[in-house]
């Protein structure tokens, strides 16, 4: 049901305003080991740089780790759907203009880089991005633009 939800244009419309703001707020209460989303998916916030201004940005971001279960994460895979919304996500070219950025992963900052995915490791991970959370082939199918994919690498 939660998948169904989360994948409807009602959704795309409200979720953007609240979904970011709870997220932190749990994240900064808890300090840092937390994130309201992440009780349906994992979760990280990204400190980026931004890509206009050259300011921190701190979004938080359902995330797919990689790796073994039983052992800390070797990347992430972030997923620019925008909730399916038209545009790609400020993050998103936050990532593009500077790659290197930083995670918290359950209560760990943790220093990255980003690297946009293409061709056919584009089409690997997409995969299993969607194996793990369906609505993302949802939010595809409603846009035009190909909708971004990263893998977040330890520095």
């Amino acid at each position: 049901m939660v998948q169904r939800v989360s994948s409807t244009r009602t959704f795309a419309r409200i979720a953007p305003h609240c979904v970011p703001a709870l997220d932190r707020a749990v994240h900064r209460l808890t300090g840092g080991r937390t994130l309201l989303s992440a009780r349906l998916l994992p979760g990280v916030v990204l400190t980026s740089t931004g890509a206009r201004t050259g300011l921190p940005r701190r979004t938080p971001l359902a995330c797919m780790p990689e790796g073994p279960r039983s052992a800390p994460p070797v990347a992430w895979l972030l997923v620019g759907s925008n909730f399916g919304r038209p545009g790609h996500p400020a993050w998103s070219a936050n990532l593009l203009a500077h790659p290197e950025a930083e995670i918290s992963w359950k209560g760990r900052d943790v220093p990255v880089r980003a690297r946009l995915l293409r061709g056919a490791e584009r089409e690997a991970a997409w995969a299993d991005v969607v194996a793990f959370w369906p609505p993302y082939a949802r939010y595809q199918a409603r846009v035009e633009r190909e909708i971004r994919l990263f893998r977040l690498e330890r520095r």
